[in-house]
């Protein structure tokens, strides 16, 4: 398992077009696998997260280990390829915090991991993502239209997260960019922030579908931004 930074995308045999090329960052996570595994049916994967040991691996998918919060002072060891026709930004951390528990080094964290990173790795593949005249999906929450007095510091990077999204889509219109929000999904970072029966809340597969609607969009359209929601919102249930 290794960091495939001389890789670069192969030509299929059967078809004289290359190979779709897709970069999905937070591998390890509930959101990120399942990512991964839907692409993987007609992309290579390039799957970025910290864990060696946890990266999914497969012919059609490459682990990359690369810590994206160092990257920002070290530069970004990211592979070298040719093309990206899809780059998704699934990688984020949150902790709860208010106004009045939150440290500079708490804001600065989730900055970093939730925003600063993701803006770096979309400025370095700026070149293949306009070679392919690809897709970028920014997964975002439904933290990022509203706030919360006990997880301030998340929801401000999320809202930061969709101003990056549309000043991304402004800047290249060459390439599609999305916000893809899911609401409560079961997934680790969940598990840390409340309890909640699995069954009520998305499950990350649903995730993955909403993204391949996304990516599959035809070539005269992009979808902005897509609201995943439960089927019923957890506060109206009884």
């Amino acid at each position: 398992m290794t960091n495939s930074s001389n890789a670069t995308a192969q030509a299929s045999p059967d078809t004289e077009a290359p190979q779709r090329v897709a970069v999905v960052t937070g591998a390890t996570g509930g959101m990120g696998r399942e990512i991964i595994a839907d692409l993987a049916r007609d992309h290579h994967v390039y799957a970025l997260g910290r864990s060696a040991a946890d990266l999914p691996e497969s012919p059609s998918i490459t682990p990359v280990a690369i810590d994206l919060v160092a990257g920002l002072d070290e530069g970004m060891a990211l592979p070298e390829l040719d093309r990206v026709d899809v780059l998704v930004h699934a990688a984020a951390r949150a902790t709860k915090y208010s106004v009045e528990e939150a440290t500079p080094e708490n804001w600065r964290a989730h900055m970093d991991l939730n925003v600063h990173a993701p803006a770096e790795v979309t400025r370095a593949l700026l070149p293949q993502l306009r070679k392919a005249e690809g897709t970028v999906v920014f997964i975002n929450s439904g933290a990022g239209r509203h706030s919360y007095g006990d997880n301030v510091v998340y929801a401000a990077t999320k809202h930061a997260f969709y101003a990056l999204a549309d000043g991304l889509r402004i800047s290249e219109p060459g390439i599609r960019v999305s916000s893809v929000a899911p609401g409560p999904t079961d997934t680790p970072m969940l598990q840390g922030l409340q309890d909640y029966d699995p069954s009520q809340v998305i499950a990350p597969a649903e995730v993955a579908r909403a993204i391949r609607t996304v990516v599959d969009a035809g070539p005269t359209t992009q979808l902005t931004e897509l609201q995943v929601r439960p089927r019923i919102e957890l506060n109206l249930r009884k």
